[in-house]
């Protein structure tokens, strides 16, 4: 049994750090159940009240940053709500419709529909869409660093036991 549960939570901290960069995965949520299946497994003595403020507040600050630095990269270039909207949208559609580089394409398609629908001009559109890959990219980069910290934290506590 002890095997099986480092094999569940490697994983669920596999698919959690994958998430970072996929969106389609559960990402922080992966992570935060993997602390479960510890405490199911083996004990959940490590955890203190401490260790579960600090996971739950990144948990909520990964899902607000996730979207606020987002549309800030997308806001930053002058864009609307509209290519907000359309960003997000590309960003969830794109990976299944272009499957190689879906990821990248749908947000920078959306932001730039979204702009063009609002009657912005094919440059500005363009514009956005620039910003809306650099939200992305801003976005991704600090779900990888807070979920790193998140894996780090939860092997601390489990060594100090």
């Amino acid at each position: 049994m002890t095997i099986l549960g480092w094999i569940l939570i490697i994983v669920l901290f596999a698919v959690g750090l994958a998430g970072a960069v996929y969106p389609i995965l559960p990402g922080a949520l992966a992570i935060y159940l993997a602390f479960f299946v510890y405490g199911w497994f083996f004990s959940f003595e490590p955890f203190g009240v401490w260790f579960w403020i600090i996971q739950t507040l990144i948990v909520v600050v990964l899902f607000v940053a996730d979207y606020v630095v987002g549309a800030w990269g997308v806001k930053k270039f002058g864009g609307s709500r509209s290519s907000i909207i359309g960003s997000t949208i590309g960003l969830i559609l794109g990976p299944f419709v272009i499957p190689a580089f879906g990821l990248i394409i749908g947000p920078f398609l959306g932001a730039f529909i979204g702009e063009l629908i609002v009657g912005s001009s094919p440059s500005k559109a363009a514009k956005v869409s620039v910003g809306s890959i650099l939200g992305l990219f801003s976005s991704t980069l600090v779900k990888i660093v807070l979920q790193v910290i998140m894996v780090v934290l939860f092997f601390i506590w489990v060594a100090r036991f």
